[in-house]
């Protein structure tokens, strides 16, 4: 027999039954990058092992703001047109397949055309955006989070089974 669930239900299952078992997890290994955790579950995975019941989990996260460069009146005009030219094709070549008797050149006319005014737009937003700031920002940079390492945790009914896996893991270097 089968049983069905609504979806407000089953959500609710599952959060539940994920907090039940995150509080009933050990940690089996730690690295210092994610590309060997990564390369850790897929060894378990490989060796038939449940990987459903592992997470990976970034430990002592901070924010890390690295500045790309200094903003002025050309980079703020080329974020902006570059950030409106792409919905502006897009939107262009949609509307354009609507054209019953020529769809392909509407539709490429009509993306050429949605490219160079979406541009214009754009670039025109960003120099609003830009003069807005009265130089109190004046350069750019992208944010990201990062740990500073990475645990591997299983549910404790398995985690044994993980250890010893993970101990006839080939090391990075491939040697055995």
């Amino acid at each position: 027999m089968t049983t069905h669930h609504s979806g407000t239900h089953a959500r609710a299952d599952t959060s539940a039954a994920t907090a039940q078992s995150m509080s009933r997890r050990r940690t089996i290994a730690s690295f210092g990058n994610y590309r060997d955790a990564e390369r850790a579950v897929d060894h378990l995975s490989d060796n038939k092992f449940p990987v459903d019941r592992t997470a990976i989990i970034g430990v002592d996260v901070r924010m890390v703001e690295q500045v790309v460069g200094r903003m002025n009146w050309g980079r703020a005009l080329l974020n902006g047109a570059m950030s409106g030219a792409i919905p502006g094709l897009l939107f262009g070549w949609i509307f354009g397949l609507f054209d019953l008797i020529n769809p392909l050149v509407a539709a490429f006319t009509l993306a050429l055309y949605g490219l160079v005014f979406g541009a214009l737009i754009g670039a025109v937003i960003g120099a609003i955006f830009y003069a807005m700031q009265r130089g109190r920002r004046d350069f750019s940079s992208v944010t990201m989070m990062v740990p500073s390492r990475y645990d591997l945790v299983v549910d404790e009914e398995v985690a044994d089974e993980a250890q010893r896996l993970l101990a006839g893991m080939t090391p990075i270097g491939g040697a055995a």
